[in-house]
């Protein structure tokens, strides 16, 4: 922020922040302190419990998010009320009005009539001498004459004042002028229109009779305020693609009503005049200016939903279980190019790659394929085979599930999902870690590594990529980029990073660090061997004592000397943990081997001015299982070996599949069969589901039932709750449909909004 706040001006702000967010002042006024000290997000929420009253990570960041809002407010506060005093119009009632706005709405309205701006009519009036005109209309008192009597001394043809029509018309611009600045009519027009206001989309002309996937939105309308999301986004694309036309119908005649009252008092003689003013000042410059930003509140509310979505999708497929440090075969299938086979040893390192052939070029490149396939597995001691699941995915896996079956070898051949994989393959990442491999080989090993650990693996990868959101170019392009780095950095500091064996990016996503420090850590690791302790990252270059603080608690090292630098106890909290141990007649390791001898420990006996119940709580859950993964168990996939191609499906069959995207209508579940399927809102459970994100998300194993196959647009329609027995007393997913929603009902109308092409 480029201005220094006043003592008032923090507690005001603090004041609005904590009544906004209706958490405990305490916690509320020291979580800005530590923000403003350069704390982050996870470290606060994991290290700083007693100081925030134990706020949580969302409720931090809700904080931040708000104070910086703030914070841009008082700023722009400032440039208004230095603005408005140089041209020497602040009063003490304007000053006090912008000091008490809460909102940058609210603030420009105030601001709009001091605004520099280009010549109006109403200022061409001004320059005509016209305002005291306006005035004695706006003023409205009894004066003996016609309005053409009045306004005939302010006829003046070297002011290019023809006629009392056009004074009259020249007062009537500064007065709609007037009208439409006034802060209070803004407000009020504006919450009128957000109310009862809808959105009306109609085909634009050049395209009436054309098919398109916006077909259900040529001649549609719906409240501003409730529609949802991906119906804004979609029109707003369709908008952008010349499809179609947008606009905001207003309740009209209400809102003119609304302001006539504020404006005109009694009947006289000026009450028709003014009906017409009002009527000019609403069309011309108030609805136009509302519709303007409404649509851009709308907008901006569509977008945070979008991204919310996203971000929730993007942080349950970052936190997928991981397969754990295994000897794995990436294999990146392919058919005219060949296979690709990258082995990695347990910690992701390169070993050795080869190309075979399995599915084109007849029986003696197959067998060859065969050959070369088990050669790998047993040179590199083998432990899983992860298999790719783009274009002969299935293939793949079933021809790598005979030829170890046959050779008598049994090991877990896993079907990864690659999104992205091949984004990552060209990117300066790969070209860093693999400078001499092929792009195709750079795959496989990155798929391998995905199923060793997909958080490590997929934050080299620029979320928009990876296929977890939706309309994701449409919304705002910097909040989606803060969204989803918040979104990495809470998922990669709440799993916790193995120092030793991280790339620089994952590294760049730990509390404190960023690239340049996460680059030098792998720099320092190159050419001095693996981190023999956490304290030894104070070696690394422009590696400070306060770096160390924020970051310390998630770096992990299983190799360590020191038992506790493989959990996530601080070493702040190092000496308290060794009182413990000593307390008890035992070493810190022989505390972290014994679960029971931990969990007799009272708590209580360590409770200071400087540690509280919170941090000593988690302190003893680590101690309990010192160097587990948080993450959940992993268990691979269960595909049916019959089903391989859409072709092979069959309504009414029950599956197995894995959910690969959460959308507000419904929920992406792969099946096996390269094309995903779409399981409606209406059929995830014998419930009304509001949002999907309540029942599934990604990642997750779900079985499913196949309702409607149609090979040609390759649409797959599935049902989770068709799979579950019914409740008993009915229920159902039955919500009310809205006007204008008579085709935006079952699997047809969502397949429209995910963007696939409707044929009629």
């Amino acid at each position: 922020m480029a201005i220094e706040l006043t003592e008032p001006q923090r507690k005001q702000l603090l004041s609005w922040l904590i009544e906004e967010t209706s958490l405990p002042a305490g916690g509320v006024a020291r979580t800005v302190e530590l923000l403003g000290e350069g704390a982050t997000v996870p470290f606060i929420a994991r290290y700083r419990k007693e100081a925030t009253g134990e706020l949580d990570e969302v409720q931090i960041r809700t904080i931040e998010e708000r104070w910086n809002y703030l914070l841009e407010l008082e700023e722009r506060r400032e440039t208004v009320l230095k603005s408005i005093a140089d041209q020497q119009k602040l009063t003490a009632e304007l000053e006090a009005k912008i000091r008490a706005c809460r909102q940058k709405t609210e603030l420009e309205d105030l601001y709009l009539p001091y605004r520099p701006r280009r010549r109006t009519k109403a200022m061409i009036a001004r320059e005509r001498g016209l305002e005291p005109l306006a005035e004695i209309i706006w003023a409205q008192q009894p004066l003996p004459g016609s309005l053409d009597e009045i306004a005939a001394p302010f006829v003046d043809a070297g002011r290019e004042v023809a006629d009392t029509a056009a004074a009259l018309a020249g007062a009537g611009h500064i007065l709609a002028e007037r009208i439409a600045e006034d802060a209070e009519i803004r407000a009020q027009v504006r919450r009128m229109t957000w109310e009862k206001g809808e959105m009306v989309s109609k085909v634009a002309r050049d395209r009436e009779g054309q098919v398109s996937k916006y077909e259900m939105y040529y001649d549609y309308r719906e409240p501003l305020k409730s529609i949802p999301s991906h119906r804004l986004l979609a029109m707003r694309r369709g908008e952008k693609e010349d499809w179609l036309r947008l606009s905001l119908a207003a309740p009209e005649e209400e809102i003119r009503a609304r302001i006539e009252k504020r404006v005109i008092r009694g009947g006289g003689p000026f009450a028709e005049l003014l009906r017409d003013i009002v009527r000019d000042a609403y069309a011309r410059l108030l609805a136009p200016a509302i519709e303007v930003d409404l649509r851009l509140e709308a907008k901006q509310a569509a977008d945070a939903a979008a991204i919310e979505v996203f971000a929730e999708n993007l942080k349950n497929l970052l936190l997928q279980p991981a397969a754990g440090p295994k000897r794995t075969l990436g294999i990146d299938p392919g058919l005219r190019t060949g296979s690709k086979l990258a082995a990695v040893d347990a910690t992701g390192r390169f070993l050795a790659h080869a190309t075979i052939y399995p599915h084109t070029g007849g029986a003696q490149k197959v067998e060859q394929a065969r050959v070369t396939l088990l050669e790998m597995v047993r040179d590199h001691a083998i432990e899983l085979l992860a298999v790719g699941n783009g274009t002969a995915g299935r293939e793949m896996e079933q021809f790598a599930r005979q030829t170890l079956g046959e050779a008598g070898i049994e090991l877990p051949v896993v079907l990864v999902n690659e999104a992205g994989a091949s984004v990552y393959s060209a990117s300066e990442i790969a070209r860093d870690e693999f400078p001499d491999l092929d792009l195709t080989v750079r795959g496989a090993v990155s798929i391998a590594r995905r199923l060793q650990d997909p958080l490590a693996e997929l934050v080299k990868i620029d979320p928009k990529s990876i296929g977890v959101g939706q309309y994701q170019h449409d919304v705002n392009q910097n909040a989606l980029q803060r969204s989803l780095d918040a979104t990495v950095e809470s998922a990669v500091n709440w799993v916790g990073v193995n120092l030793n064996t991280a790339s620089w990016r994952l590294l760049s996503y730990v509390s404190g660090l960023g690239e340049n420090l996460a680059r030098n850590i792998v720099a320092h690791r190159d050419a001095n061997g693996p981190f023999a302790s956490r304290r030894a990252l104070l070696e690394v270059s422009r590696f400070g004592p306060r770096a160390f603080e924020l970051a310390a608690g998630f770096l992990r090292l299983p190799e360590s000397i020191h038992p506790l630098d493989n959990t996530a106890v601080h070493p702040e909290r190092y000496a308290l943990v060794e009182r413990m141990a000593a307390d008890l007649g035992c070493s810190v390791a022989d505390l972290c081997a014994d679960p029971q001898r931990v969990a007799g420990i009272d708590l209580q006996c360590y409770v200071s001015d400087e540690v509280g119940l919170p941090t000593l709580r988690d302190i003893l859950a680590e101690l309990q299982k010192p160097g587990r993964d948080p993450r959940e168990k992993f268990e691979p996939p269960r595909f049916r070996d019959d089903v391989r191609e859409i072709s092979d499906l069959r309504e009414g069959m029950t599956l197995d599949g894995t959910v690969t995207n959460v959308a507000a209508f419904g929920a992406f579940v792969d099946v096996g069969v390269h094309q995903d399927g779409l399981v409606h809102v209406s059929e995830l459970a014998h419930r009304f589901v509001r949002d999907p994100a309540e029942v599934v998300k990604v990642g997750q194993q779900v079985k499913v039932k196949v309702l409607s196959v149609d090979g040609a647009r390759k649409r797959i329609g599935l049902s989770i709750k068709q799979t579950q027995p019914a409740p008993q007393g009915g229920g159902g997913n039955r919500p009310q449909r809205k006007r204008g929603e008579k085709s935006a009902d079952g699997l047809q109308a969502a397949f429209e909004k995910a963007g696939f092409r409707v044929k009629k």
